[in-house]
């Protein structure tokens, strides 16, 4: 688990970093431009990724001991919300340093040892789920910024790597939030990256590819943004292609995106 939040760590650095230097080669027209989330501009998109970086500082500060007690969110979104496009980028870039520079200060223990309260989940986690969260979110809503400006994006390899190890760890809960089991006709196996997404009675995520009725073949970030919802035809490579059970247009209906 260590190695796991250590390398989750620094492919959050590494992200940032790449964000960094998208948002400085924008020009204000392309902030106001359509992003890859649904009736969200780039600025949007930026916008949302900088308040939840500023939320999830207060969160981790507040189970460090560093913070009393959180504000609300709202007031924060409503913020974030009424600042003029540039203002959300640039605002995104230091908020997010902050919250990759608090992250990488935890100490080796704390890193196993810290449990942090998130609020809508019946028990307080290890860092690892807020972790994991982050570097979903930074992710794929980093690649609905940068499509916007360049159709053929992908995910980074070792950030593609990393979400679809968390999906099957420490964010399990979250495909069986998204996946619409009842979009197929009969249960599948789908092996993917030393996967297998279960689709039933639910959706989920298991190690190794033993009992698979079907595969997914191409690149893994595809197969990341196919699970997100991020598989649209205009944005899928031409190496990607699935055998089996199941079509990409009906997995593509199973996680309609969130």
């Amino acid at each position: 688990m260590t190695e796991l939040v250590d390398l989750t760590i620094a492919e959050l650095r590494a992200n940032h970093h790449r964000l960094a230097a998208f948002v400085d080669e924008l020009e204000e027209s392309q902030l106001k431009s359509p992003s890859g989330a649904a009736e969200w501009t780039i600025a949007d998109v930026l916008s949302h990724l900088g308040s939840g970086a500023e939320i999830q500082h207060h969160t981790i500060s507040r189970a460090l001991g560093l913070e009393d007690e959180a504000p609300e969110n709202q007031p924060i979104w409503d913020r974030w919300n009424s600042l003029p496009p540039g203002e959300q980028a640039t605002g995104f870039v230091e908020q997010d340093e902050r919250l990759v520079a608090l992250y990488e200060s935890l100490t080796p223990e704390q890193r196993t040892s810290v449990v942090v309260d998130l609020g809508f989940l019946p028990a307080p986690v290890p860092v690892v789920t807020p972790l994991a969260m982050r570097l979903n979110e930074q992710t794929l809503h980093g690649w609905d910024a940068r499509v916007g400006v360049d159709p053929s994006a992908g995910l980074s390899d070792a950030g593609a790597g990393l979400v679809l190890d968390h999906y099957a760890g420490a964010m399990s809960f979250l495909l069986g939030l998204v996946g619409k089991p009842d979009q197929v006709s009969e249960p599948v196996r789908l092996a993917v990256g030393g996967h297998t997404i279960a689709i039933g009675d639910s959706v989920s995520l298991e190690p190794g590819t033993d009992g698979a009725t079907a595969r997914y073949d191409g690149p893994l970030e595809a197969a990341v943004r196919l699970v997100a919802g991020r598989l649209s035809p205009e944005h899928t490579p031409a190496a990607v292609a699935v055998s089996g059970n199941v079509s990409l247009d009906e997995l593509r209906r199973v996680f309609p995106g969130y």
